[in-house]
Parts: structure tokens; sequence; C-alpha cells
């Protein structure tokens, strides 16, 4: 006996035309136009929402989006998503097919594709990139229909997706010896019934798009970069929200993309901070086709900023601070193809100095009457071999800005938590979602577990109180007073994996150099002191809290103590200073973290 979703019957949609005059023999399910299985209440205002999605007239979207749409409605018909998970109703996949769409193309408003192209180029390529992601997300699972499902007709005659949408009455079941993977690799025989020949013929002219598409369909989201990640998001997202969970932790990812966090580094750095089309002490140029930023300076102050907002896993190094501004499309390439740029810039005055510097596009970073008026000089781009000639007078500006590109591994990160995709607005919410820190590899991913939890606050934190002078501004008083701001915001976390703060044996335990190198990070003006000592930045930073006499020495005298982390299988070893007193940094110490054992010079090695 087959299994059978019988449809219930409901009045007919005013307006809808008639699905079919046959008679409908018991147990079979009748055949319905794409109108008629679209004409739902919330069927409409998923389309609604993906329209509105799109930058496309009612015409247009009718041709690049609707059309595919009621083709897949005509081809799903009454069919269940899967047989006793997510949307395992009658009517189920096409629930599942719009609402994934609608997910997707809201993930995909939080990132710049493709990646690694001018602004200019994004743009020209935005609704391409945009109608592909529909088009992804919507055939992701259409194999079903191909290989896990058994259809046949009222008399008895078998129907596969192939032959075309159904007309006649059909029934269906799921099939027992079904390959539960194997409608990823079905779905090359339908998506061409969707599709038509001139929408391929458009995408086709975008290859960075065309290949990501076509490895989604051939169900190998591996190769498929950002847009495989957005479909797989999206997808999470529809089967929590059927499930009753929650889509916004199903996309388990912070409420920003990282091209996001950059900009808003970029434009808060070039209000708050930067000086801009100074003749000589500037941070860079704005010229009427670009923004000329100096590249040593943009990387160590946004670094700091990012860092300071408590936003991780920020590079160290510029050169790949400078990759990841290029291949989020943000930094705009050489001809060559590489990040950093030689220019001579020249002001009306007649000063003129050579430097290295990154280049923008100022869209990215003002609207309309935001943006300041032109430098008044000139930046004149040096062409390889190139040696320009730089007065005598003048003085050498250190930059140590790398000019190579190196290979990145791809970004990812999140977007804005969709709590309620029908109910609730863009509106951005106050705070990141909780850090999760990555373990070392000698570690399980339970071994520690974070004694507080950690929300990064998303709005500038203001800099603890600085003297007049920069070596008195940057002192071991100064680190400890930003480390107790840090813990306290949370964007410094502690007892955590990969935390530069753990409490053991009832007092504080910092763990060195990170935790240093963090603050010299945070403040890359420390680099200018340690070059006199002859020190790297963070050693300068130790040396200072060293001579504060915070922290507890071992009998042989030694500053650095020694402690175990300890798994379930495997150990390692941490290096760093024990706070005579916890209350240096905390009112009420947490308790000891319970994976952390100290190691004394009287231990045994």
């Amino acid at each position: 006996m087959l299994s059978l979703f019988q449809r219930k019957r409901v009045p007919p949609t005013a307006g809808t035309p008639p699905t079919s005059a046959i008679e409908t023999p018991k147990g079979s399910m009748r055949p319905e136009s794409a109108a008629s299985l679209l004409a739902t209440p919330r069927r409409q205002k998923l389309l609604e929402h993906i329209w509105q999605r799109t930058s496309l007239s009612r015409r247009q979207f009718a041709t690049l989006y609707l059309a595919p749409l009621e083709r897949y409605a005509e081809l799903v018909q009454q069919f269940p998503a899967s047989e006793n998970h997510h949307h395992a109703y009658p009517g189920g996949m096409l629930d599942h097919g719009l609402e994934i769409v609608a997910y997707a193309l809201k993930l995909r408003q939080s990132y710049l594709l493709p990646a690694g192209v001018t602004p200019e180029a994004q743009a020209a390529q935005a609704e391409a990139w945009t109608a592909g992601t529909a088009y992804a997300a919507l055939l992701h699972d259409i194999g079903k229909i191909a290989v896990d499902l058994h259809v046949e007709h009222a008399d008895g005659t078998i129907w596969h997706p192939w032959h075309g949408p159904l007309r006649k009455p059909y029934r269906f079941r799921y099939r027992k010896e079904r390959e539960c993977r194997l409608h990823s690799a079905a779905t090359g025989l339908l998506y061409a019934r969707l599709l038509d020949r001139d929408i391929f013929d458009w995408l086709s002219g975008y290859p960075d798009l065309w290949a990501a598409l076509l490895y989604v369909l051939a169900g190998q989201y591996e190769h498929a970069g950002t847009l495989g990640e957005l479909v797989v998001q999206a997808d999470q997202a529809s089967v929590a929200q059927e499930l009753g969970g929650d889509p916004g932790k199903a996309l388990a990812a912070p409420r920003h993309a990282l091209q996001r966090k950059l900009l808003d580094g970029l434009r808060y750095l070039l209000k708050e901070e930067f000086k801009l089309n100074q003749p000589q002490a500037s941070d860079g140029w704005l010229t009427q086709d670009a923004l000329w930023l100096v590249s040593k300076t943009v990387s160590d102050k946004l670094r700091a900023h990012l860092l300071s907002q408590g936003i991780e896993g920020i590079p160290s190094s510029n050169t790949a601070v400078f990759n990841v501004l290029q291949d989020h499309g943000i930094a705009q390439p050489t001809p060559e193809g590489k990040a950093i740029w030689k220019a001579t810039v020249t002001s009306d005055a007649g000063w003129s100095h050579t430097f290295t510097l990154l280049r923008l596009a100022p869209s990215l970073i003002w609207e309309g009457d935001e943006r300041p008026p032109p430098f008044a000089g000139t930046v004149t781009v040096v062409q390889d071999g190139a040696e320009p000639t730089i007065p005598a007078s003048l003085p050498v500006v250190e930059d140590s800005a790398a000019s190579e590109s190196l290979p990145l591994q791809p970004t990812r990160d999140g977007v804005e938590a969709l709590l309620d995709l029908l109910g609730t607005s863009d509106v951005a919410s106050a705070t990141l979602s909780p850090t999760t820190e990555s373990l070392p590899p000698t570690m399980e991913a339970s071994s520690l577990e974070s004694i507080e939890s950690v929300a990064p606050i998303d709005t500038p934190l203001p800099a603890p109180e600085w003297p007049s002078g920069l070596e008195e501004a940057l002192s071991g008083e100064h680190f400890v007073a930003w480390l107790r701001r840090r813990i306290e915001a949370r964007t410094v976390i502690i007892n955590d994996a990969k935390a530069l703060v753990h409490t053991v044996a009832d007092t504080v335990y910092l763990v060195s150099p990170g935790v240093f190198q963090r603050y010299a990070q945070e403040h890359p003006k420390t680099a200018f002191l340690a070059k006199q000592e002859q020190l790297a930045d963070w050693q300068w930073v130790q040396k200072r809290f060293e001579k504060l006499q915070l922290h507890r020495k071992q009998r042989s005298g030694l500053n650095i103590w020694t402690c175990t982390v300890t798994g379930p299988r495997k150990s390692r070893r941490l290096h760093g200073y024990l706070l005579e007193d916890p209350q240096v940094l905390f009112i009420n110490a947490p308790p000891n973290n319970p994976y952390l054992s100290l190691i004394t010079d009287t231990d045994p090695v």
C-alpha cells in the first residue's frame, strides 16, 4: 500500500484560475497551476520579500525571478521537502524553496561580490550575483524529486520530473532504498527546466559567478566559495525556523560580514583620526577619482581600532591586512594585481614626496555631499622601475609596507541574525554575537569552557586618559588600565582556549608575550619608543609592566611562570606572569580555571 500525503481541501482563492477540470481519483492529488500554488498569503509575502531584496522593476523581476519560481512550483507541486525531518508536509518543498531564496538574498546583502575586484566592477555585476544566489538556493534540493520520490499517475504510469510538470492526478511515496546524498548529484537533471537559455547566456558572461553556480548545482559546495556558504547558511536558517528553532543561531555567525567591519572601521578613522590632504603630515589624500591612504598607517590604525572593538581574527602582519582589504574589494589593485601602489604626492606649494599607498574608491567611504573637497595638489603613480626624484632636504619617511600580495584562505564571516524573516525589519541590534574562539590543535573543542560569556560591544570605546607626553602615556600603568577596561568590556576574554588572561592559584595569570603583543597592536606608537631602545614593541611594554612590581616572582627570582593546560587527551604549556593581587584587574575574581595548573620551580621536570 502506498504511503500518501493527502492535501487538505481549501476554498479556491478569488481570482485564481481553476487548476483542473479532471476528477481526482480517491487517494490521488490533483496538479495545480503555479498561480494557485503561490496564492497563499504566506507565499505571497515571501515573494514580496524576495522582490524587495532585488533592485528590479516588477517587469524585470517577473522575467528573472518569478518565472523560475513559478516553474519550480509547478514541478514540486505538493511534495514535502523531507520524509520525517524539516518541511515534512504537503507543499513543504515549495515553502522551503521560497524561504531559502528569501534568506539567501538577505544574507547576500552583507557581501561585496565578487571579492577582489574594483567597486565599479562589483556594482556592474551586483544584480547577476544576486540572481545567481537566488538560483543556487532555489535549486539546491531539486534533485530530491528525481531520486528520493516514486511518483505515479492515477492510472499507474510512472512520472519523472524530466517529463515536465504534472498534468494528471498523481500520488507518491518515498523510496525506501534511496541514497541520502544522491539528490545533490541529480540536480543537473532538472535545472535547465527552471532556468531558460537567456538566463544561462546572461550568467555565463560572469566567469566567477558561473563557476561558483555550477559547483553549487553539482553539490560541490567546498569549491563554490561565498556562493556555497550563502546557500548552506540560508538552508540552515530555513530548517531552524520550520523546526521551531532560532534562524539567527542556526547561522552561527557575527552580525556583520568582515567587509562591513573593515569599511566601518575605515569610515570611523577617516572621520575621527586620519588627517587628509595635508601637504606633509597627512595620513592620506583625496583626489577626484581616488582616496589614497598611507599603507602602513592605515594598516596599523585599522588593526588597532578593530581590536579595541573586540573584533578577533584581524591579521597581525601588514601584508595580510592589505590582502584582506584587496580580497574584499575595498583596496583597489594595481595593474600588476598588487595591493600596494607607489605614488608621488605633490602639493600646490611645491612640496613633493613618494609613498606606498592603498587606493580606495571614495564612494565606499562617503555619500553625496559628505565627501570632503579634493586635494589641491597631485598624486602621480610611479611605474615599476621608475626612480622618482626626492628633494634631499626632506626626511626619509619609513614605511615598511610590503608590496607583494600573498594568498589568503577565504574568510568566512557572517551576517545579521535573522530572527524572524517575515516580521522583523533590518534594524541592526546593539551587540555582536558572542565571539567563538577556536581551540589550539593540541586540545579538544570542549577542553576549556569559558567562565564568562563574551559579548563584544559594537560602539567605539574611549581610550584611557593619556598624559601629554608619549612615553608617559604609553606606560606600564596605561597597560594595566587598558587591560582592566578591555576585560570589563569583554573585548579581552578570560579562561577560554585562546584567552590571554586566566585565573589560577587564586590570582590572575597573564599569558606572555600574547597579552603584550595585543596591547602593542592596539597602540602602534609603541613601536616608535621601542625602536629607540632597540626592542620589539611588545618587549618594551613587557619591561614597563615589570617595573610596576605587580607580579609574583618564583623563589629562584624568575618573573615567568609556566602553566600546564590539560585536555581530555593532550596537554600544552603556557608562559606568563602571576599577579600578586587579583584586584589589580578584578573586583571579584572568577573561579580558577580548572584546566590550568601552575608549575613551580620546585616541581620535577
